[in-house]
């Protein structure tokens, strides 16, 4: 497979304006960007070391919009442990429909990587199968059990952060113990914000539709009130420390002050909490997921966050189930959602395309944001890695959850008519994913 590209006539956002350019790829590097038509030039690739566009394949963008590939802070792979939900192949095929290039895989699986014995087995089936970026996270606590912190010394450099997501570190000493140890070791920690005392049994927000339907609700509380304490215990620390999925407005309001104050925090929302909220709720387990859909007002603080910065990246929470597991209502249901083929259509749709965020800050925060916040290389620039996603923003269609690539199909966006489909992702200069390859594409 060739890592030599040229690709011609792509749009390049800059600022709120944007200019037209060739982009070459040389060995699965960006060796230019330079004006469209013009011969290319840079520090990497003087115009004698430029090959003719004959030599290397073109691929005429027709002026899609150029961006760096999405990167997605949190997806859950199922593989090894549960391949019947989704595998490293099927997840990113998913992905690279989306217009990921990395994405960050979450412990909850089997084995639980909490060792680099255990995390080896993880790292094999990615090496063999993976089509983007894997990064794996290790577990905070042993077996994500709560009662042993992991050997951060022996896992840094093998994984991108630590997470006991799926469960939060319910001792408060415990979460003291792993921060400092984390500190110390220079890793990250990001949690899942959970309080076990105060879910009672729910499983959809504790609000109007909840009671008005008889069901058991989750109180926003046991989100937020967890992000305080560990945002104390990560200022006593100095742990780099990143907040999981966020859904409430007092989460928000938390991250923001803490940040204002010094405290070396990063957090993530995502698509499905800045479109939706429990008002759009519906007796299908397509609607369940944890944290669950909030209030209006919660969705409209995490859409402020967004675009003041307080919130640094939107990652999907991808957790694809079976359709059996998907099928028992909202109490009967497993938690989780696919989202990495409906991310960037559902969020420019509901957010840009109704003026309520600029088209600059949603790549930033599915791009540069989540690569900041966890010190990842990367970017639309000379000399990076070739990983580039083109997209046609005026692509008009409907989204069908019968052509995902991934094995989950549970949505709560199925039957929603968007705009902006992913046409062509790059990963590492090779393309991983072509639309006009589809039997059936936007």
């Amino acid at each position: 497979m060739t890592r030599d590209l040229l690709i011609r006539n792509a749009k390049i956002l800059e600022g709120a304006t944007g200019r037209t350019a060739d982009i070459l790829v040389l060995d699965g590097r960006i060796a230019s960007i330079s004006p469209a038509g013009s011969r290319c030039h840079s520090e990497t690739a003087s115009a004698s070391a430029c090959p003719a566009p004959e030599s290397v394949p073109v691929i005429d963008a027709g002026g899609l919009l150029a961006s760096s590939g999405f990167t997605d802070l949190h997806v859950h792979l199922r593989e090894p442990g549960n391949p019947e939900k989704e595998t490293i192949l099927t997840g990113t095929a998913a992905a690279a429909r989306g217009g990921y290039t990395t994405v960050c895989a979450m412990p909850n699986i089997s084995p639980v990587p909490d060792s680099p014995e255990s995390l080896a087995a993880e790292q094999a089936v990615i090496s063999r199968d993976a089509l983007v970026e894997v990064l794996p996270y290790c577990s905070i606590t042993k077996g994500r059990k709560g009662l042993e912190t992991v050997d951060f010394e022996a896992l840094k450099g093998c994984c991108v952060a630590f997470s006991d997501d799926g469960s939060g570190v319910q001792d408060g000493r415990m979460m003291l113990e792993a921060m400092r140890r984390a500190a110390e070791a220079g890793v990250i920690i990001a949690a899942h914000c959970e309080d076990n005392s105060l879910l009672r049994g729910g499983y959809i927000h504790d609000g109007a539709y909840c009671r008005t339907h008889g069901h058991r609700g989750i109180c926003s509380e046991s989100e937020w009130k967890q992000i305080e304490r560990d945002l104390e215990l990560s200022a006593a620390t100095g742990c780099r420390y990143h907040v999981c999925h966020i859904s409430t407005r007092r989460s928000v309001e938390l991250i923001r002050e803490a940040k204002l104050s010094g405290v070396k925090v990063s957090c993530e929302t995502a698509p499905h909490y800045l479109t939706l909220c429990n008002d759009d709720l519906q007796e299908d387990g397509r609607f369940k997921m944890n944290p669950p859909l909030r209030t209006a007002d919660d969705r409209e603080a995490l859409i402020e966050g967004l675009a003041d910065g307080t919130i640094d990246a939107v990652a999907t929470d991808h957790a694809p189930h079976t359709a059996e597991q998907k099928s028992r209502g909202l109490e009967g249901s497993a938690m989780g959602i696919v989202g990495l083929e409906t991310a960037f259509p559902v969020l420019y749709t509901s957010l840009v395309c109704s003026g309520r965020l600029p088209m600059q800050r949603l790549l930033e925060a599915l791009t540069d944001g989540p690569r900041m916040a966890f010190g990842l290389k990367g970017g639309l620039r000379e000399g990076e890695r070739a990983d580039i996603t083109l997209i046609d923003t005026n692509a008009l269609f409907t989204i069908d959850s019968s052509l995902f690539a991934s094995k989950g199909r549970s949505t709560p966006f199925e039957g929603m008519q968007v705009r902006g489909a992913i046409r062509k992702t790059i990963f590492n200069g090779s393309v991983v994913y072509d639309s006009a390859k589809e039997k059936t594409c936007a």
